[in-house]
């Protein structure tokens, strides 16, 4: 499908999340252009107004008609304001390599994405520097089902970047009665917010599934939100942004709702699934599985204290049983509600020592 409209906005990845931010920008009355990796898929959005590989059982609900899906990286990304870039973490790279050749300085860059890059350990933002000429970059990220967003229900999300600019027109395209945007500068935090949560929803997955409780939930989510705030800080986070959208906001969305991917993750696993299976079950990409493997590796190298991260690496990697995992944390050594080693960093002293939790 051919269009002459001109395009201010466009996304790159027409998976769930990258069609959900097109729609959402589309239905603000902008026109937006959507990469899509097959010519098929293009032509699905373009005609028939629907994304039935990533998006569907939706009754009634359409894309927007200001979408204009194109399987050409090139036509997608030359000559526009404003990229949103919505690729799973492990194929990042190798997009941004190719956006090298096609972007100007001029233009600005957000991601989607929520992962980091396996064997370097590297936020999106990091790879969008190494591989491209864009430098105005930023991140989105918060409790976004996205699901939920395109059948139109409200929800509150963060832009983060160093770029007042950057955040404005970001905000300018998402903004609407259905969609509170908010500004943070701590890229760092926001980055690893939307990441490490995901390790923490598959152990939510598995203890919904195990039917513990609301008490053992809580526990879990708590703990974890420690967990992932210590290692945050050790990484360049601001200790705050984790009791923010992109933190605890996330953190709790993903944990309670069974439509999460990597809460569906955690709860195949606990069926009794191994790993490909539960993958193979979901259909899509579950970030918080190769997460958790970085974020072992991580912890261990940083001498961080993370019971909760190492049990559920174990359980995804290793095939240790879910149960098994639960009692080892129950069992764990009790330390502070408040690590003291976060609150000294709220108060802006540097972190030291071992972190306990």
């Amino acid at each position: 499908m051919s269009d002459t409209r001109a395009a201010q906005v466009s996304v790159l990845g027409a998976g769930n999340w990258g069609t959900t931010i097109a729609h959402l920008i589309g239905q603000n009355g902008f026109t937006v252009k959507l990469w899509a990796r097959k010519q098929e898929l293009a032509d699905e959005i373009n005609q028939l107004r629907r994304n039935s590989r990533y998006i569907s059982g939706l009754e009634g609900v359409q894309l927007s008609a200001n979408i204009v899906a194109t399987a050409s990286l090139a036509e997608a990304v030359r000559g526009v304001p404003l990229v949103f870039i919505v690729i799973p973490s492990q194929a990042f790279r190798s997009v941004c390599e190719q956006l090298g050749e096609l972007v100007e300085p001029s233009q600005l860059a957000v991601h989607a994405t929520k992962g980091l890059e396996l064997g370097t350990y590297k936020r999106m933002t990091e790879i969008m520097l190494e591989e491209t000429c864009l430098r105005r970059i930023g991140v989105l990220s918060g409790p976004n089902i996205a699901r939920e967003m395109i059948e139109g229900k409200p929800a509150g999300t963060v832009v983060a970047s160093r770029f007042p600019r950057v955040i404005e027109l970001a905000r300018a395209h998402l903004k609407s009665r259905q969609l509170r945007v908010y500004a943070n500068t701590d890229v760092v935090g926001v980055e690893l917010g939307g990441t490490l949560k995901n390790i923490i929803a598959i152990a939510a997955g598995m203890a919904t599934q195990m039917q513990l409780g609301e008490n053992a939930k809580s526990l879990l989510i708590t703990r974890g939100l420690s967990e992932v705030a210590r290692l945050g800080v050790a990484l360049g986070a601001d200790p705050m942004t984790f009791s923010g959208l992109a933190g605890i906001g996330d953190l709790m969305v993903t944990c309670a709702s069974p439509i999460s991917r990597n809460h569906r993750v955690g709860a195949a696993l606990a069926r009794g699934m191994n790993l490909t299976e539960a993958i193979n079950s979901l259909g899509m990409v579950a970030e918080g599985v190769k997460a958790s493997k970085i974020a072992f590796e991580l912890t261990n190298q940083l001498n961080i204290r993370s019971p909760l991260i190492h049990g559920v690496y174990r359980v995804v990697h290793e095939g240790l049983d879910p149960r098994a995992a639960l009692s080892e944390l129950m069992d764990a050594a009790v330390q502070d509600d408040i690590d003291p080693s976060l609150v000294r960093a709220a108060n802006g002293s540097p972190p030291r020592g071992p972190h306990g939790g």
